[in-house]
């Protein structure tokens, strides 16, 4: 079992490397002057490669960590994450052998990376799975899930690529502020597996006792307490003391400590921001802008709506139909408006709205990509913040 469970490990780092380097040949592939294009099919051609033998490895991890674990790995937030990374690797790769648009790679696959890092910051043992987790419809929601949200993501890439290559980058408008603002958060995204990293590295600890529903509790931070849980107590020595306490009314397993990495997320991710501005000199938009000045924009929408088109429905097979079904056998009930399960349909709700208003009303073109934008932000503040900070029964993960 330990065998597997390094050869799983180092599996998945190989997928993060291949990742990182196919972002890097995908860069040369922006360049449009005649005597360059030849290496940027060169570099095109290395990226996908790379792509394909980073989603191998990762294909590989995920088995050898099933054969360690005698489950389907995809039973709490380390196995979901990297999971849901790889369907997004597996979407793109389809989506670039039918498109061959090598611009997506550029964004696609550093949000991969991003994912990839982000489980990292979560315990990565193989736990005992609780007894709501023994059965065969949980990884078949679970999937089912993952990889509807995975092709939904590239809609959100061409999304992004859209607003930037048509937002006017040089006035201070709505809509100028409003995408500098999702590139502010995708930062923030960045700040939290960059201080969880460091941190996680550094193997720091801290634990403090709470009471929670009369009894009294512990929890472990991994992060500096700059807020400690309500009327907590810090009962290890020589680390930071907290500067206040979290607010009586968030209530929940450990909310304390959420919400510590909340901050923590905001203060490093606004720091790398800050300093990225201020080497630019600009809007990160305004910077990126000129590299997509050869994006066709109809190629773009199209691949945006494709994409929802596909992934939608799968969505509702893993996060409506299939939940429902294990809800039933691990509850009891189809449906109970556990935060979970009500975002889940807020999400399905959403893209719903996404294809009556694009099939029904026209919204093609920037409409499309600012709704692909926020359908994107509806799965991470589920992924994120009702998985982290709400209490509820999907807690677990």
């Amino acid at each position: 079992m330990e065998g597997l469970t390094e050869i799983s490990s180092s599996m998945l780092f190989a997928s993060f490397i291949l990742y990182l380097v196919a972002t890097f040949f995908f860069g040369f592939t922006i360049k449009d002057k005649t005597a360059e294009r030849r290496k940027s099919s060169i570099a095109g051609s290395l990226a996908i490669t790379l792509t394909i033998i980073g989603f191998i490895t990762q294909v590989i991890y995920f088995i050898t960590r099933w054969m360690a674990s005698g489950n389907a790995p995809v039973s709490n937030m380390f196995e979901f994450v990297t999971f849901l990374g790889m369907c997004l690797v597996l979407a793109f790769i389809i989506i670039w052998f039918i498109y061959r648009l090598n611009m997506l790679g550029l964004f696609a696959l550093p949000i991969a990376i991003i994912f990839i890092a982000y489980a990292s910051v979560f315990p990565t043992e193989i736990p005992p799975l609780v007894p709501s987790l023994q059965s065969h419809w949980l990884w078949i929601h679970v999937t089912t899930v993952a990889l509807g949200s995975g092709i939904l993501f590239i809609s959100f890439v061409a999304g992004l690529i859209y607003l930037i290559h048509g937002v006017d980058q040089s006035v201070r408008d709505v809509r100028s502020i409003s995408l500098e603002i999702v590139l502010y958060i995708i930062f923030l995204i960045i700040g939290f597996v960059v201080v969880s990293s460091v941190f996680g590295a550094m193997h720091y600890n801290a634990t403090f006792e709470y009471d929670l529903n009369g009894k009294t509790t512990q929890t472990e931070y991994t992060l500096p307490a700059i807020v400690a849980p309500y009327e907590g107590t810090l009962v290890t020595d020589g680390v930071m003391k907290p500067w206040f306490d979290t607010p009586e009314w968030m209530h929940g397993a450990d909310a304390g400590r959420k919400f510590n990495s909340v901050i923590w997320s905001f203060i490093v991710g606004t720091l790398i921001y800050g300093i990225a501005r201020l080497v630019l000199r600009k809007r990160i938009g305004a910077t990126i802008q000129p590299l997509l000045k050869n994006v066709k924009p109809d190629l773009v929408d199209e691949i945006n709506y494709r994409s929802v088109a596909i992934g939608f429905p799968v969505f509702t097979l893993g996060g409506l139909i299939f939940a429902a079904i294990w809800a039933q056998e691990a509850w009891g009930r189809f449906w109970g408006w556990d935060p979970k399960e009500t975002w889940a349909l807020i999400t399905w709700f959403f893209y719903a709205a996404y294809l009556h208003l694009r099939l029904s009303r026209g919204w093609h073109g920037e409409k499309s990509a600012w709704l692909a934008v926020i359908g994107f932000g509806i799965i991470l503040f589920n992924l994120i913040v009702v998985n982290l900070v709400l209490a509820g029964l999907h807690s677990y993960a």
